[in-house]
């Protein structure tokens, strides 16, 4: 019998040509490996500080200070200016009714909590199968239902505290959200903040107390019902904020947008629903449902799906942390809508205030990245059979299952 080599073998050939696709698919770097090395370059992109002299100094500083201004920065602070305006809008179209006698704070939230419902469930749906749905909502809905409760609780109370407390306390208690957000971002992603972000912190809040200022020296405040009560409500209402900001981010950061989004207003609506009908069931009946006011109401819901739809984006491509010093700007949005609806005068302090969050909010990625501030490797649940993924693994399956063994083609 003829001595025949491997490459003389069709067959063998065919093996070796399957071996080295096979072997070149397993060699290529996962997506957490990607991301894992563009976190650890993009941590070492800002250009150092010279200090060997003064035009060294000024030339590196120059450098560090356009090196913040990425095409990710700018997205980021531009979606955090749309967040802020946003909440703006909601507190404006709440004012509005209001003024109309339509105070219903947990019934005009239900709307926003069903907008995200029937548009991103669906989509997750679409996307999982139905019997994947239904694995995930068995395996992980409890932690988006307490999501979910704390979002819907915070909200609640929030609203509550501006009843019994005064508006310049809401103001200040508000804020308290931050910290626990950098908190609740440290325990989940371990991340290390550099001392820039936070003095970059500090001088956003430096620009709400400016902003505080001025309304106490333009007397725009008004009397407590009971302070301590809505103390209390504002400073859990606030720490619910951080907490539910800090594990949507986490979330976001893991699992598919819709999916989180989809979750919490399946849950949120859930949960408001009851509430609702429990707090509001005879003011429902009573209120004015005019065309004006379901207007508003649409308005309002309008610019709160936006918020709920940027702001995960938000946490991508920055931080939740950055979020809240985002929206401490809307009271100088605030004060436009003001000027053309209810005719406020402007106090010059508004100015020099927005000027400073903006100012915190670069100085916060003086020395960190965007990029550094947590791991970016969203996937759908492993359990989950997402649409698009069978035809790939049928694909990989044909490839192997193709391979024949040695051992079947001996000569």
């Amino acid at each position: 019998m003829a001595e025949i080599t491997m490459t003389e073998d069709p067959m063998l050939a065919r093996i070796d040509s399957k071996h080295s696709a096979v072997e070149s698919i397993s060699a290529l770097p996962s997506t957490s490996q990607i991301s894992d090395e563009h976190t650890r370059n993009a941590r070492e992109a800002r250009p150092p500080i010279d200090y060997s002299s003064t035009a060294a100094f000024v030339q590196s500083s120059w450098a560090r200070f356009a090196s913040i201004f990425t095409r990710r920065f700018c997205l980021a602070l531009l979606a955090g200016q749309v967040v802020s305006l946003c909440i703006t809008c909601t507190n404006v179209t709440t004012t509005e009714l209001v003024m109309r006698n339509w105070a219903l704070p947990t019934t005009q939230t239900w709307f926003l909590y069903f907008s995200l419902f029937v548009i991103y469930t669906p989509y997750t749906i679409y996307q999982y199968g139905i019997d994947g749905w239904a694995k995930m909502i068995f395996r992980d809905g409890w932690k988006y239902f307490i999501l979910a409760a704390c979002d819907v609780e915070g909200n609640f109370l929030v609203v509550k505290a501006y009843q019994y407390t005064t508006l310049l306390s809401c103001m200040l208690l508000d804020a308290w959200a931050i910290p626990v957000c950098l908190f609740f971002s440290w325990v989940y992603m371990r991340t290390k903040y550099h001392w820039t972000q936070i003095l970059g912190a500090l001088i956003c809040i430096a620009g709400l107390g400016l902003l505080v200022a001025s309304d106490t020296i333009t007397d725009k405040d008004y009397p407590a019902v009971s302070m301590a009560k809505g103390d209390v409500f504002m400073i859990v209402g606030a720490s619910l904020y951080g907490f539910t900001n800090a594990t949507e981010e986490f979330f976001v950061r893991r699992s598919p947008l819709y999916e989180v989004v989809g979750q919490l207003g399946m849950w949120g609506m859930i949960i408001n629903g009851i509430q609702a009908a429990g707090l509001e069931h005879n003011a429902m009946r009573t209120a004015n449902w005019s065309g004006e006011n379901i207007g508003l109401i649409v308005s309002y819901t309008a610019a709160m799906f936006i918020l709920y739809t940027v702001a995960p984006l938000l946490y991508r491509m920055a931080s939740s942390a950055y979020y809240n010093l985002s929206l401490l700007s809307s009271d100088f949005y605030g004060l436009l809508f003001g000027l053309f609806l209810f005719h406020y005068k402007p106090f010059w302090l508004y100015f020099p205030a927005f000027a400073v969050v903006l100012v915190g909010l670069v100085v916060y990625f003086w020395s960190a990245t965007p990029e550094g501030q947590g791991k970016l490797d969203p996937r759908a649940p492993a359990y989950v059979n997402k649409r698009g993924e069978n035809r790939v693994r049928q694909h990989t399956d044909l490839v192997t299952e193709g391979i024949p063994r040695l051992e079947d083609n001996k000569v």
